[in-house]
């Protein structure tokens, strides 16, 4: 996997990838069509790789690094990278949904937390700051500022409220590979990291906690849950560095458009 030299993408192939990046966003707008109590994750997983099959694009994750499946979809304390199978969504429930696409020789790589019926506020609060966190970290990918300041802007928004940020899962550059350099991590010092150079792709995801930011591996060797149990949440999106303010190649309007008319 190439991950030797940051790579600036030209304006042809940052086009390529946002048809890519907005597959992501279609495709989890119809796994948000059919979330809900009562349904396995293996069926949302199987309705997304038809849809981005169908759309002449293949899954992004499917066989990476050995991963089995389409979706990573990860309940509650799970982090991320949960594999779907035969696990029902239950009432209360928090569900990160990751996904990835690949078309035209780009990846695309978004991800959206849903809450599924009867959610305890304070869970529902976990959701709305780490959603804030994202776009505090897209202000700052602006050519000229450091990967640092992303990461100094999420850490920021979440720990005033009390959450944690996961220090072993980080963002990362998106292109002909779906980790690129640099490492995107959503805590750091402002100023620090390598510079943000206009035409590069990252994704930036924070992944918030909480309670503790530790977290541990399953035995499946994919799924990361947190250390207490306590519930996180994920949302990502592309960006392209730009000059005073980012470009969000990915999508979540697809998504609440459902989410608001279900």
């Amino acid at each position: 996997m190439a991950r030797e030299k940051i790579t600036i993408k030209t304006e042809a192939e940052i086009d390529l990838l946002r048809e890519s990046c907005l597959l992501v966003g279609k495709t989890l707008a119809e796994v948000a069509k059919v979330i809900a109590p009562g349904v396995n994750t293996a069926k949302l997983d199987k309705l997304a790789e038809e849809f981005i099959l169908d759309h002449g694009a293949k899954p992004g994750f499917k066989g990476y690094g050995g991963f089995p499946a389409t979706l990573c979809i990860s309940i509650n304390e799970e982090v991320v990278h949960g594999i779907p199978g035969h696990r029902t969504i239950q009432d209360g429930d928090i569900v990160s949904v990751d996904c990835g696409t690949y078309m035209n020789g780009f990846y695309g790589d978004s991800a959206y937390t849903f809450a599924i019926g009867n959610v305890k506020k304070e869970t529902l609060h976990l959701l709305e700051m780490t959603k804030q966190s994202l776009y505090k970290g897209i202000e700052q990918a602006i050519s000229g500022k450091r990967v640092g300041d992303i990461g100094y802007a999420v850490q920021e928004h979440v720990e005033n409220h009390g959450y944690g940020v996961v220090r072993d899962l980080v963002g990362h550059g998106l292109g002909r590979n779906l980790h690129e350099k640099p490492e995107i991590p959503n805590f750091g010092r402002r100023g620090s990291g390598p510079k943000l150079i206009e035409r590069m792709v990252i994704a930036i995801e924070p992944m918030i906690t909480m309670g503790s930011y530790d977290v541990v591996q399953d035995t499946d060797g994919w799924t990361i849950r947190t250390i207490d149990g306590l519930p996180a949440a994920h949302y990502e999106h592309d960006v392209v560095i730009r000059k005073g303010k980012a470009e969000i190649l990915s999508s979540f309007e697809y998504v609440e458009e459902v989410l608001k008319n279900k």
